[in-house]
């Protein structure tokens, strides 16, 4: 009842994948189904709240399937554009399921008198990225609002994927903690220009978004060392510390990060410094968050570099279960440690 004391009308801070985004789900929807509709049997659903739901197919393993809405501003940036992003963001949340992607669904919804032109660019876009990836546009759907009612572009995407045996986000005590690239380079880009600054995201190229699909670089991965990967997730809406406060509350663990190991770009450091935002909070697009067993831990950091992402590091660890609530603590530059709280507030509106 909390959210609907609190002034009951929606707020920025509601969409931005923190905890006002659960807490306001947990309101409207959560609390209202029942249990054993939360999922399809033998499957996980919202029962788990990972990045899709799973649905068993006997002998052949399961469906992996993640629905999701982009509505990022603006709309062509360094790096990509909605349309890319639309692809890679659905194929990522399969991925991180450990599924492999094959089908994807559209639904664009289009303000009258968008540019057919730049409407053009983005579904090439679009279909760019799903062809280079192997995947298939099966079904969607167009519509057409008045200029009044929206601004610009919404595409909404489901992605299909089947997996053996899925990634479900259970880290387990004494896993290590890998990030597989630079974070928060899509989050402070886009930051820069909502803000107006975006003669300072394109200076000299310093700044593009990291969006890509991370289809070729995991799936080996997760086929390889199969279930001694006990959770993995892209840290987009809420940056690194939603992910790891979501695995250390549903789990009840206490999780430390070291902050000299997290991978972060002096340009990034600068800007969100400029801007007060921790770049804990801000959207990675091409980025993975794995919690996996130690003794394969350095092998997979290995491979992860070999095969081309060289900035992957191990940034941390799961220490123990917590006897009450699940926390995460950073061991920070100077020696001393904090508390990494997850995002709050109204943080970037219309960053994915």
């Amino acid at each position: 009842m909390k959210i609907l004391e609190e002034g009951k009308t929606v707020k920025l801070s509601h969409g931005n994948g923190g905890p006002e985004t659960s807490e306001i789900l947990n309101s409207i929807l959560f609390s209202k189904v029942e249990e054993t509709l939360k999922r399809v049997e033998g499957g996980v659903g919202i029962d788990v709240l990972d990045d899709g739901a799973t649905i068993p197919i006997g002998d052949l393993g399961y469906v992996v399937i993640s629905t999701d809405s982009y509505t990022v501003k603006p709309l062509f940036f360094p790096g990509g554009d909605i349309g890319k992003l639309a692809a890679a963001g659905s194929i990522n949340d399969v991925v991180m399921m450990g599924g492999r992607p094959v089908a994807i669904l559209d639904s664009i919804v289009v303000q009258e008198g968008f540019e057919i032109n730049e409407l053009e660019k983005i579904m090439e876009s679009f279909i760019s990225t799903l062809k280079e990836e192997k995947v298939s546009i099966i079904g969607g759907d167009f519509k057409v609002l008045p200029r009044e009612e929206l601004d610009g572009i919404i595409i909404t995407t489901t992605a299909i994927g089947i997996a053996k045996k899925p990634i479900i986000d259970r880290p387990k005590v004494g896993d290590k903690i890998i990030v597989t690239g630079n974070l928060a380079e899509h989050g402070v880009l886009i930051s820069l220009y909502r803000l107006g600054l975006e003669d300072k995201a394109g200076n000299a190229g310093l700044l593009q978004s990291d969006v890509m699909p991370l289809s070729k670089y995991l799936l080996p991965i997760f086929e390889k060392y199969g279930e001694k990967i006990n959770a993995a997730r892209d840290p987009t809406r809420g940056g690194l510390s939603e992910v790891l406060n979501e695995w250390a509350l549903q789990n009840k663990l206490i999780i430390e990060i070291d902050e000299k190991s997290i991978p972060l770009r002096e340009p990034v450091v600068k800007y969100t410094e400029m801007l007060g935002i921790d770049p804990l909070h801000l959207a990675s697009e091409g980025v993975a968050v794995l919690s996996v067993e130690e003794s394969v831990s350095e092998e997979i950091l290995d491979e992860l570099q070999k095969n081309g992402l060289s900035d992957a590091k191990i940034i941390g660890e799961v220490k123990k279960e917590a006897k009450e609530m699940g926390i995460v603590l950073m061991k920070t530059a100077i020696g001393g440690r904090r508390v990494v709280e997850p995002p709050r507030g109204e943080l970037v509106p219309r960053i994915c």
